[in-house]
């Protein structure tokens, strides 16, 4: 995020991914489902997307395409 200028934006992300991934860095099914996470993800990126360049549309598929191609 930083290479893309969005360091800043960062700092709001983090609460967010907060207990979504256990300390060895693999998803937490037990605690939160993908599909729930993906969405909130795709949510947050739009508002970033928003605010930095006024188009919420820049992130349009993020949500289907990490759909088919990581959630198995």
């Amino acid at each position: 995020m930083e290479q893309l200028g969005l360091g800043r934006q960062f700092g709001r992300l983090v609460p967010h991914l907060d207990g979504a991934f256990r300390a060895d860095g693999v998803f937490a099914h037990d605690r939160l489902r993908f599909v729930d996470f993906v969405d909130d993800v795709e949510e947050l990126l739009e508002e970033v997307a928003w605010q930095e360049w006024g188009d919420k549309e820049a992130v349009d598929g993020f949500e289907e395409y990490i759909l088919q191609h990581y959630s198995g």
